[in-house]
């Protein structure tokens, strides 16, 4: 499963992703995973969530990223929610269609059971329409 935070830069989204992981770490019976592009928000996670600084690693397209989120997965049988910050920086996609790369994640979360959380910086009405039914905060 996929669900999106959309809006525009600067309108909390990553504030509202910060509060959706330390709640959902309550109740999980898994592992729970936290992409960002740096450690600045280390703090703000509870200690149990995995936080990967996804800029320590050399992502440079989007295919690269999908291997990167399916090494996540295979090294981690136990994986319930990953959530990511600034996905179309993350997924090296500023800019760029998303939507192969948005399907090719449904599929893997579908696959091995892994709900995925995406920040996007985007308005809800600019994202493609394989996306717009699996937004659940529009800011």
């Amino acid at each position: 499963m996929v669900q999106i935070i959309a809006g525009k830069k600067g309108k909390g989204k990553t504030k509202h992703l910060l509060d959706m992981a330390n709640a959902a770490i309550k109740g999980a019976n898994g592992t729970v995973v936290y992409l960002d592009k740096s450690a600045q928000h280390m703090y703000e996670l509870n200690n149990r969530i995995r936080l990967i600084n996804v800029n320590e690693f050399p992502l440079i397209s989007s295919e690269g990223f999908l291997g990167f989120i399916c090494g996540i997965i295979s090294q981690d049988h136990d994986l319930e929610t990953m959530y990511l910050d600034s996905f179309l920086k993350l997924s090296c996609l500023e800019g760029a269609d998303i939507s192969d790369t948005y399907m090719t994640l449904k599929k893997i979360g579908e696959k091995y059971h892994v709900t995925f959380v995406l920040s996007i910086s985007l308005d809800a009405d600019e994202l493609p329409e394989c996306a717009k039914s699996d937004v659940i905060i529009s800011l």
